[in-house]
C-alpha cells in the first residue's frame, strides 16, 4: 500500500530534513545532494500525495496544515526506524558476556586473570554480576554463572570448573606471630574467621574439624563475617585462620598474601561448575569465556 501511494520512499527522508530545517538549502547541505535535487524530491512526493505540504516564499518556505500533520507523523516513524536500526547495530557489534558469581570469585579469582583474557580478546567485554545469592540465569546466549553443587540443575547446562577442596589459611604475619599448629586440634585454639554465609550454604569450621574426627564446639568465638571475599580479606589482614577454597586463594597463595596454616585438605565431594540456561546456544564470545575459565591447570574449583 505504502509502495502505490508513495512510490520512492527517500522522499520521505528529504520531506523529514527540509521541514525539519524549513530550508530546502540546509536539507541539501544535510544529504549531501543539490538544492534541486531537494525540490525535484518534494515535487514528485507532493504529486504523489496530491497536495503542497510546501508554501514557497521568496527565501523561506512553510508548512502547510497538510505538511505540519504529515511532517509529525514522518519525523516519529522514521524516529522508530533510526532508533531500531541502531540497536540492530550494536547487537551485531556488541560483543559482551555476562558473568553471574559470586564477589569472592569476582574478586579473587576473575579480577587478578583479567588482564590476560584482554590481552587475548580485547574484542569482548565481560560484564560482572555479583549478588549474596545464586540467581536465576535468562536464557540470554551471552549469559553464564559459576555455581556451586553436582552439577545436575535442570535449567542449566554445567561445565565442570573444579572441585571443592578446603584448607586452613592466614597471613604470613599471623603465622610467624603465632606458630604453625601442630595438631588439627590446635587449630580450634587460634582466631578462627568464620563465614556465616546466609543464602548460599557453604562448609563450616564444625563441618571441617567433623570431616577429619575433630570435635569442635561452635560457640560464635572468633571473627564472624557474611561474604567470602571479606573473610579472605581479613585472614591477609593478620585477624586469624581461615578455611580457604583453594581456587578462589590462588592468587593470593601465588602473591604470598596467605599462607597454609596446616596440611589438612578436605576434598567435599562438591565442585563448582560454569553454567548457562538449557534452552540456548551460547554466543561465540560467551563460549570463548566459558571455555578460558575452565582452561588452565592453575584454575582450580568457588
Amino acid at each position: 500500500m505504502l509502495r502505490l501511494l508513495i512510490p520512492s520512499p527517500a522522499g520521505l527522508i528529504t520531506f523529514e530534513a527540509a521541514a525539519r530545517h524549513l530550508s530546502f538549502t540546509n536539507a541539501a547541505e544535510e544529504l549531501r545532494v543539490s538544492q534541486a535535487a531537494v525540490s525535484l524530491a518534494i515535487k514528485g512526493l507532493e504529486a504523489d500525495l496530491g497536495v503542497d505540504l510546501f508554501v514557497r516564499h521568496h527565501k523561506r518556505i512553510v508548512l502547510t496544515e497538510a505538511g505540519q500533520r504529515f511532517y509529525s507523523d514522518v519525523a516519529m516513524g522514521l524516529g522508530h526506524i533510526a532508533r531500531s536500526a541502531e540497536a540492530v547495530r550494536r547487537t551485531t557489534e556488541d560483543k559482551h558476556v555476562v558473568l553471574s558469581s559470586s564477589t569472592a570469585f569476582a574478586s579473587h579469582w576473575l579480577i587478578p586473570r583479567l588482564p590476560d583474557f584482554r590481552a587475548q580478546h580485547p574484542e569482548i567485554e565481560i560484564r560482572i554480576q555479583t549478588a549474596d545469592r545464586d540467581t536465576d540465569l535468562e536464557p540470554d546466549p551471552h549469559l553464564i554463572g559459576v555455581r556451586r553443587g553436582l552439577g545436575d540443575w535442570p535449567s542449566y547446562r554445567a561445565f565442570r570448573f573444579g572441585d571443592e577442596n578446603l584448607i586452613p589459611v592466614c597471613s604470613p604475619s599471623y603465622l610467624a606471630q603465632h606458630g604453625m599448629p601442630r595438631e588439627l586440634a590446635d587449630i580450634k585454639k587460634r582466631t578462627l574467621i568464620h563465614l556465616d554465609e546466609p543464602h548460599r550454604p557453604r562448609p563450616t569450621w564444625k563441618d571441617w574439624f567433623a570431616h577429619f574426627g575433630v570435635e569442635f564446639d561452635d560457640g560464635g568465638e572468633g571473627l564472624r563475617l557474611n561474604d567470602y571475599s571479606l573473610v579472605v580479606q581479613a585472614a591477609i589482614g593478620g585477624q586469624g585462620i581461615a578455611l580457604g577454597w583453594t581456587h578462589i586463594i590462588d592468587h593470593p597463595l601465588t602473591e604470598g598474601l596467605l599462607v597454609p596454616a596446616h596440611s589438612a585438605k578436605w576434598a567435599t565431594g562438591y565442585a563448582f561448575f560454569v553454567v548457562c540456561h538449557r534452552s540456548v546456544d551460547l554466543a561465540l564470545e560467551a563460549t570463548m569465556v566459558k571455555d578460558w575459565i575452565l582452561g588452565g591447570s592453575s584454575h582450580r574449583g568457588r
